[in-house]
């Protein structure tokens, strides 16, 4: 059994995450996370796929706790792995992230669920974010996506 009920903390096989980038115009939506393992700093919305739910139907309940948001068509960007090891070298946290593209339709995003904050960061100012790699390549491939 891992360290948490939910199966995050020490878990024994990877948990599945999704991320959902968000677009407006030359923006995209970005959340100040509430909690660990991200806790204070800036991503993408998303969370954990639940049991039961197709990873879609996670991406829209999570993009709706997260930020009241709801959205059109979703498109599977790509994936990458999210692994965090505490000071003795254990896995403390592992995700396989499957992030998904939409554009903005309507509705004011506003913060809830483990969302600390949210801004709709312009395009070509997101190094103050500080934005993991892997976000900043997801970004950039949802936008040649949904443009293309």
């Amino acid at each position: 059994m891992s360290g948490d009920a939910a199966g995050r903390e020490y878990p024994v096989r990877p948990v599945v995450g999704i991320g959902i980038i968000v677009l407006r115009r030359d923006a995209v939506l970005l959340v100040r996370r509430g909690r660990a393992p991200a806790r204070g700093e800036w991503s993408l919305p998303g969370g954990a796929q639940e049991l039961g739910e197709t990873a879609e139907e996670a991406a829209r309940r999570e993009l709706a706790e997260e930020t009241r948001l709801t959205v059109g068509a979703l498109r599977l960007v790509g994936h990458f792995d999210s692994i965090h090891r505490d000071e003795g070298g254990r896995i403390r946290f592992h995700y396989t992230i499957l992030d998904f593209a939409a554009d903005y339709v309507s509705g004011e995003a506003r913060a809830g669920s483990d969302v600390a904050e949210l801004i709709w960061a312009p395009d070509g100012g997101l190094a103050p974010f500080g934005l993991r790699p892997q976000a900043l390549a997801m970004i950039a491939r949802a936008r040649a996506m949904l443009s293309g």
